[in-house]
């Protein structure tokens, strides 16, 4: 063999053992998958670099994604960006306009998407439960207090204030009643009654007097005593001392005025007449909805949205921390496939690899044509 043809041998030897090298080596990069041995000695470079570093590399890459990618700084920029508020404005009234346009009632709702059966009979339940406990949790704590500490200052000013107008209508009640028939035959009775009690003389006044003309006289009599200034005065009086009486007692001693089950059913009935959620339990969404339509869509969701983004924002990077997202890479990392990694990879990164794998072929060649021309001039 001549000169030329060891130089051109050796550029071909160069250029194979430089090709093989980086194409083997890159292939280490992932192969072999799993640890080899031979008996109890463990074949070297086995397994390759990348399963063998997978812990450490899934380690890195949950660190380098908190760190340097999904930061909390960009996750609130984005949140804030006027592109992604409008956004899920847009969605959530879209969202809001289907809920207040649909046939469902609020009970069937409430089953469908939150599983709840009987919601309206659950409402009034706790309702009830709450009102009674309520009730009784009252009771127990203030059963010794006086009415004068419980009541508040603005309602006793109240009452007392309406006690002149409480005496004006129980007077003109009381003067009607004795001015209608029905209120002069009662006295009539009233009358006979009394002279009947009074035996003989009580039937010497009806003889003489006759019992029409007794009723006649003291009809009017009785009207002119209601209409008098000193009457009122001493009704109201009456009141007011009475009131006072009232104001003195402890809570306890109304009990007996009192029925638990009346009074708790009375405020249940009141609230459920009053609140209407209950009507929405059993009425369709869009019969009631529409007066709140404007309101929900125009103030309602873009104020929600500004205070929910804020609220996200300013808490990101402790939400971020609960979230342990570098811990969620890194399993994720964990339980990806060697085999799929490297398909994935070597999608990507074909043709470079090729090129390192020309490279190395012909830099093994660069050298084997030193190597030719260093033995030539040796020799």
């Amino acid at each position: 063999m001549g000169v030329f043809g060891l130089i051109v041998f050796m550029i071909i030897i160069g250029a194979i053992i430089g090709g093989l090298t980086n194409s083997l080596a890159i292939k280490m990069l992932f192969r072999p998958y799993t640890e080899k041995r031979v008996g109890r000695f463990r074949v070297p470079f086995t397994p390759g670099v990348i399963p063998k570093r997978r812990h450490e590399l899934a380690s890195q890459l949950g660190k380098m994604v908190v760190h340097y990618l999904i930061t909390a700084e960009g996750i609130s920029k984005r949140l804030m960006s006027t592109t992604f508020t409008d956004g899920l404005t847009n969605w959530l009234q879209k969202e809001a306009m289907k809920f207040m346009k649909s046939e469902q009632t609020g009970e069937t709702f409430l089953k469908q998407q939150f599983g709840l059966t009987s919601a309206h009979q659950r409402l009034c339940t706790q309702v009830g439960k709450l009102v009674e406990n309520g009730y009784r949790g009252y009771f127990a704590k203030n059963r010794y207090q006086k009415l004068d500490e419980l009541l508040p200052l603005s309602m006793k000013k109240k009452i007392e204030m309406n006690i002149p107008t409480v005496t004006d209508y129980l007077l003109e009640r009381g003067e009607m009643y004795l001015q209608s028939s029905e209120g002069k035959d009662q006295l009539s009775v009233m009358i006979d009654r009394f002279l009947v009690q009074k035996g003989k003389i009580g039937n010497m006044i009806s003889m003489f007097l006759g019992n029409d003309r007794l009723v006649d006289k003291i009809q009017p009599a009785l009207v002119k005593g209601l209409q008098d200034s000193e009457t009122k005065k001493v009704i109201q009086r009456l009141i007011h001392q009475e009131w006072d009486k009232w104001k003195q007692k402890e809570l306890h001693e109304l009990e007996s005025y009192l029925n638990e089950e009346e009074i708790v059913s009375y405020i249940q009935q009141a609230i459920e007449k009053n609140l209407p959620i209950f009507q929405w339990m059993k009425t369709p969404i869009r019969e009631w909805s529409y007066q709140y339509e404007s309101t929900v869509m125009d103030v309602v969701i873009p104020r929600a949205v500004t205070v929910l983004i804020g609220l996200i924002a300013s808490h990101l990077e402790v939400l971020l921390e609960q979230v342990h997202l570098d811990d969620i890479v890194k399993e994720q990392v964990e339980a990806f496939s060697v085999e799929r990694l490297e398909d994935l990879v070597l999608s990507i990164s074909r043709r470079e690899f090729k090129m390192i794998t020309y490279l190395g072929a012909f830099l093994g060649g660069f050298i084997g044509l030193l190597q030719g021309f260093l033995l030539f001039i040796v020799r």
